[in-house]
């Protein structure tokens, strides 16, 4: 009778003690489930703007025809732009973006009016998502608040950098305590898991379960697991040929590349303060292939008399004498002589033939078009990005003119009466054979 009632007692605790453990592993369960759940919904949330990347999006599709903050090009300045549109600002720019054609014959009030205000030039469509497209107009919204600190912070003396900003690492440090806490956590719950198979093994008087290494119970898992290590696996090949070509798509695309020259040289004082002509320095942008760089002597037609600049005082321009050799006081040349080293700023590749009269004096370009509103620049900067589907897209929209070309008038004549009705773009007269610069 003593000995039944034992077993029964025994019995009774090992299936109490079975159903604690099956309560144990459903809590640990819930626990990490709760924070899975927890570091999905978070974690995007804190770092969202590094999967679409606004900055990226803007200077691929906008930046040929806008700037923010450095004046209009073919579309206007989009610097505070948020604050002019009708509000809320997201809905109305948001479509505008994506396919502004449709406002503008929706009727809206406001996208007629900067149609016609700027000679009912259409924008192009632009295939992005609402996320893409609301990127775009944080970007948009955050360099117009940084263009306006930082120029109010060098608008005295732009000679004198700007202190430069410390970055923002907060989304970095969130993730990194997300890691570390996820990371203890699993530590803690393996520990708890192992102690619970002693116990149990304990109670029943089985062999101590033998204890793997973190290689050894991944290496299980995965052969537990085949399904979701494939599934990881196809997930982590695409996500790094994605990325791999999107690096790629902009290799060696030098956009917003700023060099700094031997001499300090404002295009801001030089062809907008003093309005002097673009090819009064780049002579050779009429005549021939290359704009070229003006030698040193240009350079003392006007700092014979001129021998201190607006903001950088008797520091850069000394640098001209002494290459030239030249004394102030008696106002002659030294036979000691040394090149200027130019950093060059816009380079295409040899493979690419681009001619600088073609353009200017036929084509009656602005320089603005390629090179970016360069009176407004202190120092000279790569404001477009010369690739070829950049190139490609002006001559699909830049209209062809007609006056003033007598060469090409009979060519003229049959374009107009090939395409009737229609508007004569480059494209038209062969402006993306691939010969037209690749030969």
């Amino acid at each position: 009778m003593t000995m039944t009632h034992s077993l029964s007692k025994s019995n009774s605790l090992n299936i109490d003690f079975q159903n604690y453990l099956s309560a144990s592993r459903r809590r640990i369960l819930a626990s990490i489930s709760i924070l899975l759940f927890s570091f999905a919904i978070i974690v995007p949330g804190v770092n969202a703007q590094d999967d679409i990347d606004g900055a990226a999006i803007f200077k691929k599709t906008c930046t040929q025809c806008h700037t923010i903050g450095k004046g209009k090009l073919t579309g206007p300045d989009l610097k505070d732009a948020h604050k002019r549109v009708p509000q809320p600002h997201e809905e109305w720019m948001v479509p505008w973006i994506q396919n502004s054609q449709a406002v503008i014959k929706a009727g809206d009030a406001y996208a007629v009016k900067i149609f016609e205000e700027y000679n009912k030039t259409l924008m192009t469509t632009n295939p992005l998502s609402d996320e893409e497209a609301l990127a775009v107009i944080q970007y948009m919204v955050e360099e117009s608040a940084k263009e306006t600190t930082t120029a109010g912070a060098v608008a005295d003396n732009p000679y004198e950098p700007a202190p430069e900003e410390e970055p923002d690492n907060t989304s970095d440090y969130i993730l990194l305590a997300f890691g570390a806490i996820f990371l203890t956590l699993i530590f803690i719950l393996g520990s708890v898991g192992k102690s619970l198979k002693r116990l149990v093994a304990e109670r029943q008087g089985s062999p101590e379960p033998i204890e793997l290494s973190a290689i050894g119970s991944l290496k299980q898992w995965m052969g537990s697991n085949k399904r979701v290590v494939a599934v990881i696996i196809i997930v982590l090949i695409a996500y790094g040929s994605k990325q791999g070509w999107n690096a790629m798509l902009y290799l060696d695309v030098q956009q917003g590349y700023e060099p700094e020259q031997p001499i300090w040289f404002s295009h801001k004082v030089h062809a907008g303060t003093n309005g002097i002509n673009c090819v009064y320095c780049h002579s050779s942008a009429e005549k021939g292939k290359t704009a070229g760089i003006p030698s040193a002597n240009v350079c003392m037609n006007c700092h014979k008399a001129i021998k201190d600049g607006t903001f950088t005082g008797d520091k850069e321009i000394p640098k001209i004498y002494a290459a030239l050799d030249y004394d102030v006081e008696k106002q002659t040349y030294g036979e000691n002589t040394t090149p200027i080293n130019w950093i060059r700023v816009h380079s295409l590749a040899d493979f690419a033939y681009f001619n600088h009269s073609q353009h200017v004096v036929v084509g009656q370009v602005e320089c603005q078009t390629c090179h970016g509103p360069v009176e407004e620049m202190h120092v000279m900067r790569q404001e477009s990005m010369l690739t070829m589907g950049w190139c490609i897209d002006c001559h699909r929209k830049t209209e062809v003119k007609m006056e003033g070309n007598e060469y090409y008038t009979e060519l003229h004549a049959k374009l107009v009466e090939k395409h009737e009705g229609e508007k004569i773009t480059v494209d038209k007269m062969g402006g993306i054979d691939c010969a037209r610069c690749h030969y």
